[in-house]
């Protein structure tokens, strides 16, 4: 996505369906299943979860954005959400469950299947949607690949190619995101990992049918979505009832276990003095909470990057690794 060493905080949910999409018009609509995204408000006459009290509109300088539909206390959780697609960081294969990225440990109670290590009967059962596919190739080509080059997203483009093939998700699954602007250079060092994809998948007997999609002009399109809108995971651990304690926790806790996409919080826009926050707990379900009082109607906006960062390493970094310049408030005032 940019600097490898930065982690822009980001979630992602499962299963959305967009109803509608209009172009002329300020609202984007959306339908959502309450196990996908959902907030822990509930009343003894409904007790489902509430529907998250946001909606996605057209801001007038930064394309769409999130604005809350309520006023919505300091510390509130405004969302959970689950990832389109997630992946292990090829240091943590043996360390993280395959499908939720929760740490295992010597004490953990741990399903095998294959190669693959995971923490618990339903994430097994779960990653059939990209594993059935995935442990028929040899990867081993691919990961060396990655590895060598310290690339991370072409992982992440394997196993939505995997959930395509699988048929758990249609080739224009993130499509609506935002696509980063690629430099024909950087679409040329792109080419090699698109032929070893394509190459251990038709090794596998994947039939050509099946990999009708997989072009040069998928893998770069999938590619630059992935760049501006995945995010290294950082799991804070344990049970965090105060944001800012999680937050810490989390930039402590320092390694990465991996990245996700994110379908909902990838609409949220960036502010160096951010009113919401993106933290995980023990898994790749992201939880959105603010960071003070946000009126009905205001933009939820989160922080790309170190909001410690001084003025000028953070126009930088927002320029070379999202491609915009920095007018929030904080940034015109020089801070």
């Amino acid at each position: 996505m940019w600097l490898s060493h930065y982690s822009r905080w980001l979630s992602r949910f499962q299963n959305l369906h967009f109803l509608s999409q209009q172009s002329t018009s300020q609202l984007l609509s959306f339908s959502f299943t309450t196990a996908t995204i959902t907030t822990t408000t509930t009343t003894p006459s409904s007790p489902s979860p509430s529907p998250p009290p946001i909606q996605v509109a057209l801001t007038e300088s930064a394309g769409r954005g999130v604005f809350a539909t309520r006023r919505i206390s300091a510390g509130d959780l405004i969302h959970t959400a689950k990832p389109v697609v997630s992946h292990p960081s090829l240091s943590s294969l043996n360390s993280v469950c395959y499908f939720c990225l929760r740490k295992i440990t010597s004490n953990s109670l741990e399903f095998q299947a294959h190669n693959a290590r995971f923490c618990s009967q339903e994430c097994k059962e779960n990653s059939k949607v990209f594993y059935d596919v995935e442990r028929r190739a040899d990867w081993s080509t691919f990961d060396d690949y990655c590895r060598s080059q310290g690339l991370k997203y072409p992982l992440l483009v394997k196993r939505l190619a995997c959930m395509i093939i699988s048929g758990a998700l249609s080739a224009d699954s993130i499509h609506i995101l935002q696509p980063a602007s690629l430099s024909p250079e950087m679409i040329l060092k792109m080419e090699e990992g698109f032929h070893l994809l394509r190459r251990a998948l038709k090794k596998a007997d994947a039939m050509d049918e099946e990999l009708t999609f997989l072009n040069k002009q998928w893998y770069t399109s999938v590619m630059a979505r992935i760049r501006i809108n995945a995010f290294r995971i950082e799991l804070a651990g344990g049970l965090y009832e105060d944001l800012l304690s999680a937050a810490a926790a989390s930039i402590e806790a320092e390694v990465a276990v991996g990245n996700a996409v994110y379908m909902l919080p990838s609409f949220y826009n960036h502010d160096c003095d951010p009113n919401a926050h993106i933290i995980w707990i023990d898994n790749a379900d992201a939880r959105l909470k603010t960071l003070r009082e946000v009126e009905a109607g205001e933009e939820l906006r989160i922080c790309y990057i170190d909001a410690s960062m001084g003025h000028n390493a953070r126009q930088t970094l927002l320029a070379e690794g999202f491609g915009f310049r920095c007018n929030c408030p904080r940034c015109l005032s020089g801070d």
